[in-house]
């Protein structure tokens, strides 16, 4: 990784934190914790908890992102090697621009007039990642922790093979479908369509992969 790369990622990292330091004059003592399927407040509480909140997904997003990096070096089954650092890292990246941005949206929505969540950004935003981490599913070797993890695809290089080929596939295509579901359809049956279209992306790849290893010998 360059030295320019380097500040991008730690400036990416830290946008939510500084976003929020500018902010936070501006937002209300009390402001929406949890929201329903359809982006309405369910639950207010102070601002201080939305900062424990944030703080924890800062945390996971620097986590993850060193995580997916360092799987060559923390692999169980040594075969992700150093050659597929790249692709991990650039998958990494764009991971973390994803949950910066989710930081970012949170803390737009908590200082405008309207405490509602626009699920439509949202949808849109999912739908972008799921054609990101399609795109990369193609090029993703066995590993404990990323990629369709099932007993049958650790143990089978071929199962794990094929099944990322479908899914690569899948989550592609599907990917498209929630980002172009999010802008053209009504906010109200949105978060319904997307979480059936993940149940869906995570259904198919996951019997076909248990269908292949049934047709194996054992």
């Amino acid at each position: 990784m360059n030295k320019l790369t380097k500040i991008m990622l730690w400036l990416i990292l830290a946008a939510p934190l500084i976003y929020l330091a500018v902010v936070w004059n501006r937002i209300p003592a009390t402001v929406p914790l949890k929201y329903d399927l359809n982006g309405d407040p369910l639950r207010y509480g102070p601002k201080s908890a939305m900062l424990t909140a944030l703080g924890v997904l800062i945390a996971v997003n620097i986590g993850l992102y060193f995580l997916l990096v360092n799987l060559h070096r923390i692999d169980p089954k040594k075969k992700y090697t150093k050659e597929n650092v790249p692709k991990m890292r650039r998958l990494a990246f764009a991971i973390c621009i994803f949950l910066t941005g989710i930081c970012c949206f949170i803390i737009y929505s908590s200082i405008t007039a309207s405490p509602k969540i626009n699920s439509k950004i949202i949808v849109v935003g999912v739908g972008l990642l799921f054609t990101v981490l399609g795109n990369y599913m193609f090029t993703i070797k066995q590993n404990y922790f990323a990629g369709i993890r099932l007993p049958w695809t650790l143990e089978n290089e071929d199962n794990w093979k094929k099944t990322h080929q479908l899914g690569g596939k899948l989550w592609f295509a599907g990917g498209l479908l929630l980002a172009l579901a999010g802008m053209l359809l009504p906010e109200k049956s949105i978060m319904v369509f997307m979480f059936s279209i993940i149940v869906i992306l995570t259904v198919i790849p996951t019997v076909y992969s248990y269908m292949l290893y049934k047709k194996q010998p054992h």
